[in-house]
C-alpha cells in the first residue's frame, strides 16, 4: 500500500481511541476491541460513513453467507480499512498504486481476478476470504498477522489498529450473529467469553475442592481468545510427572500420572484482576508483555498437562500473582461483567466431566 491510501485514510477516518464502559481504553498500550451492539458501548462507528458501513456489511455477509467463522468477518473488514478506508476504489490514475482496485486494494495483475470482478464488493470479498482459508491456523493468529498472510502489504503492522473499529462494525452490520458471543461478545464493560463452550466442571466443587477455576468443554483446535483487554504476564510450560521428573506440554497429558496446568498463559487486566488460561495445545500465541484486545486469539484448547480431555481450564483472580488465596469463581466473576458463562452444554456433545486440579 503506498502512501497515497495512507493519507486517504487518515482524511477519511479520524481518530484511533476507542473506549469502553469502565474506562479500560485509558490503559497506555491496551487496547480494548468491543462490538457494538454487544450490551455496550461497543466501538464509535458513528465516524463511518453510509458507503463505509455499507461496504463493511457486504464483507460481513459475504462472509456470513460462506459459514466463514466470524473472527474470519473481523479480519476482513479491518484490511479493507487498512487498504481502501472501506471505499471501493478504481483506477485513480497516475496516483494508482501499480494496478490495485477496490476494497482490499487487490490486483489483477497478481491473479486476484479481473478488474471489473475486484470492483464488486462480493467478489472482493470472497476471494480474500479464499486466502485467508488457505492460511494455517489463521483463527488463533493475531489480526495482523492473518491480514498480512493474505495482502502482503509493505505496512504489515498498520492491521492491528483497526480490529477494534472492525469488530463494531462487522457486529453491526450482521446483529443477528452479533448476540452469540460469535464475535468478541464483548459487554459494556469490556469482557468476553474466552470459549464458546459449556462448563463441564465447577469451581471447587464437592469433589474437588482445590479446583481453582472452571473446565469449559470446547473441542481440540478451538481458538481461545483473551477475556478482557490487558497485558500477557505469563506464558509457560507446567507439566511434570507424580515423582517430579519433567513431561512434555507438547503431547497430552494425563490425570493420574501427570500435574500442572500444561501450556497456560496470565493476563492482567486494567482493574486489577488476573486470568488464567490452561491446558493449551502449543505454546500460546502471546509472550509475556504484549498487549491484547478483549477478544484475541491468544492460542487453542489442547490436553497438555494434568487433564483427561480436551477442554480449557479458565481461572479468575482478584489480584497478582494468581494464587489459590486470590482466585474466585468465574462465574460469579464474569456475571458480574456482563458475561454468562453457563451456557447449555452442544446438543451434539455430552458433557463429561474432564479437567485439572
Amino acid at each position: 500500500m503506498t502512501g497515497r491510501m495512507l493519507t486517504m485514510i487518515a482524511v477519511c477516518i479520524v481518530g484511533l481511541t476507542l473506549c469502553c464502559v469502565g474506562g479500560l481504553a485509558a490503559v497506555t498500550g491496551v487496547a480494548v476491541s468491543c462490538g457494538a451492539g454487544l450490551g455496550g458501548s461497543g466501538g464509535d462507528i458513528v465516524r463511518y460513513d453510509a458507503e463505509q458501513r455499507g461496504n463493511a456489511a457486504r464483507i460481513a455477509a459475504v462472509g456470513a453467507r460462506r459459514g466463514i467463522p466470524v473472527r474470519g468477518w473481523v479480519i476482513a473488514v479491518a484490511a479493507a480499512i487498512q487498504e481502501s478506508g472501506l471505499r471501493n476504489l478504481g483506477d485513480l490514475g497516475a496516483a494508482n498504486d501499480h494496478d490495485s482496485l477496490g476494497l482490499f486494494q487487490q490486483r489483477p495483475s497478481q491473479g486476484w481476478g479481473t478488474p471489473q470482478q475486484l470492483l464488486n464488493p462480493e467478489y472482493a470479498a470472497g476471494a480474500f476470504y479464499d486466502a485467508l482459508l488457505r492460511v494455517p491456523g489463521w483463527q488463533a493468529l493475531p489480526l495482523t498477522r492473518a491480514a498480512q498472510a493474505v495482502q502482503r502489504s509493505a505496512y504489515p503492522d498498520a492491521y492491528a489498529k483497526w480490529e477494534a473499529d472492525a469488530t463494531a462494525l462487522a457486529a453491526a452490520a450482521v446483529p443477528g450473529r452479533a448476540t452469540d458471543g460469535g464475535l468478541t461478545g464483548c459487554t459494556g464493560s469490556g469482557w468476553t467469553r474466552p470459549v464458546d463452550a459449556a462448563i463441564v466442571s465447577p469451581f471447587r466443587g464437592p469433589g474437588r475442592p482445590s479446583h481453582d477455576g472452571v473446565d469449559l468443554g470446547a473441542g481440540r483446535g478451538t481458538p481461545i481468545r483473551a477475556a478482557a483487554a490487558g497485558v500477557v504476564i505469563t506464558v509457560r510450560c507446567n507439566a511434570h510427572r507424580t515423582d517430579g521428573s519433567p513431561y512434555s506440554c507438547d503431547i497430552d497429558g494425563d490425570p493420574q500420572t501427570v500435574r500442572g496446568c500444561g501450556w497456560y498463559a496470565e493476563i492482567a487486566h486494567p482493574d486489577g484482576t488476573v486470568t488464567r488460561y490452561c491446558h493449551l495445545q502449543h505454546q500460546p500465541a502471546v509472550a509475556v508483555g504484549d498487549p491484547v484486545t478483549a477478544g484475541q486469539p491468544i492460542g487453542v484448547v489442547g490436553s497438555s498437562g494434568h487433564s483427561s480431555g480436551p477442554h480449557l481450564h479458565f481461572e479468575t483472580h482478584t489480584g497478582r500473582p494468581a494464587s489459590p488465596a486470590n482466585a474466585v469463581n468465574p462465574v460469579a466473576f464474569m456475571s458480574a461483567r456482563g458475561v454468562n458463562l453457563t451456557a447449555p452444554c452442544n446438543g451434539t456433545r455430552v458433557c463429561i466431566e474432564v479437567g485439572e486440579t
